[in-house]
């Protein structure tokens, strides 16, 4: 039942994001009289025949930019988790120089790791 109730309640919320604009116009429409007597700014003026759309067309900018700045954030989260690499080990093998066999034995390589790598001395 739990489970149930935080799904449909997830769900509200999604299409609410989705439909913000659908619920800029339907708060204009049952609010009309009100907001055309109380909130107009061209409510002194009655020869433009304004009737509350300058109110409802700063409603539907207001919901533009928000829903615009929630997309450039959702955006900017998916391109980190794109390019988001995990750590990877870097193994080195070493192995001890010795003599090279060679007729004669002439190639004498340094031993050991202390030593600074030069090139081979002639014998």
């Amino acid at each position: 039942m739990k489970y149930r109730i935080t799904s449909l309640l997830l769900v509200v919320c999604m299409i609410g994001c989705s439909f913000s604009r659908f619920f800029v116009y339907a708060g204009f429409e049952f609010n009309r009289h009100y907001i055309a007597t109380k909130l107009c700014e061209n409510r002194n003026k009655p020869w433009l025949h304004c009737n509350g759309h300058c109110y409802l067309m700063k409603k539907l900018k207001e919901a533009d930019a928000k829903q615009a700045a929630n997309e450039r954030e959702t955006q900017k989260n998916l391109m980190q988790e794109t390019y988001f690499e995990p750590a990877q080990q870097v193994k080195f093998f070493t192995r001890v120089i010795g003599t090279l066999d060679i007729p004669n034995n002439r190639i004498k390589l340094p031993q050991g790791h202390g030593t600074i790598l030069r090139p081979p001395q002639l014998g």
